[in-house]
């Protein structure tokens, strides 16, 4: 939703709130028509000249105009305002099919003051799925460090080898799992490919060259993000060999703390990625992953989902 108090340029298409009179103080057009803005303000407080379609220029300041797009979108329930109140009368959380728990706690890696991140699905009902009003690809709740994703969205992203959403499928720690989520998991390995290589790898050097980065101009990085990193590349080299991903760091929970904690040296840790690089690049050649993941059989399992959710 756009800012009211932002000051809208000189071109944007606007709907009078109010009815917009002559200079002779007589209507010149209804509330509702639609205009365009000419010159712009300094301020909130002062107003825009705004022409209509027959030529007619008139002053009006911002409470009594909307941006034709924003005023579009809530006249159907689709602007950001607008969607709450269709929306207020299901409790979205109550159609999550799989809740577990990710991060630190299910890696092996929580310490006293470590937060508890679940994550899961969800499946609104068939009504509201294909209304105008739609759903949100995911439900996020900040203060409890929920996300549940729209149940094609996550399997979109277990598809293309997402690592948060592969370690859902994965995790030690499941809370809650309903009969369309365990045949989910029943099926995780089809989600495995050779696309995590390349999901994996990529990200870890992509996000490795902007630490150096900091590193060099701000002299720190985020040890955090650092071992996540490493930890990353640790899981996915055994994707690679063993065909499932592995949550829990095990052995290398000492190594791991250590980098989160800025206890490891610098250029020891960019040597260990090197080095898991290295043979990740090997794991990619003698893999016995497919190619692609199971599109058809994902797809298969959304189909049943949406039929079921009639």
């Amino acid at each position: 939703m756009i800012d009211p108090h932002l000051i809208l340029p000189v071109g944007t298409q606007v709907v009078a709130f109010v009815e917009v009179k002559g200079p002779d103080g007589k209507p010149a057009h209804a509330r509702g028509a639609v205009g365009v803005v000419t010159q712009a303000p300094s301020d909130y407080w002062h107003a825009y000249r705004v022409r209509f379609p027959d030529g007619f220029e008139a002053a009006l300041k911002r409470p009594e105009l909307s941006v034709l797009s924003e005023f579009q979108n809530q006249a159907i329930g689709t602007g950001e305002t607008a969607a709450r109140d269709p929306l207020a009368e299901y409790n979205l959380y109550d159609f999550v099919i799989y809740r577990c728990v990710i991060g630190s706690r299910a890696y092996g890696l929580d310490e006293d003051a470590s937060d508890t991140d679940r994550r899961g699905v969800y499946m609104p009902p068939a009504d509201m799925h294909w209304s105008l009003y739609g759903v949100p690809e995911q439900l996020e709740d900040p203060a409890t460090q929920e996300i549940y994703w729209e149940m094609r969205k996550f399997l979109v992203l277990a598809l293309k080898a997402n690592p948060n959403v592969l370690e859902c499928l994965y995790t030690p720690i499941v809370e809650h799992a309903a009969p369309l989520a365990q045949e989910m998991l029943a099926m995780r390995d089809s989600f495995l490919s050779k696309v995590v290589y390349q999901t994996y790898n990529g990200y870890v050097m992509s996000q490795f060259k902007k630490l150096q980065a900091d590193l060099r101009n701000k002299g720190q990085v985020k040890w955090k993000h650092v071992m996540h990193l490493i930890r990353l590349l640790l899981s996915g080299i055994d994707v690679l060999k063993d065909g499932l991903v592995s949550v829990e760091v095990g052995i290398h929970r000492e190594q791991l703390l250590a980098i989160k904690r800025g206890q490891m040296p610098w250029d020891d840790i960019d040597r260990w990625r090197v080095s898991l690089h290295r043979e990740f690049d090997a794991a990619a050649t003698t893999t016995r992953l497919p190619d692609r993941p199971d599109y058809a059989k994902a797809n298969a399992l959304l189909l049943k989902a949406r039929r079921a959710m009639l």
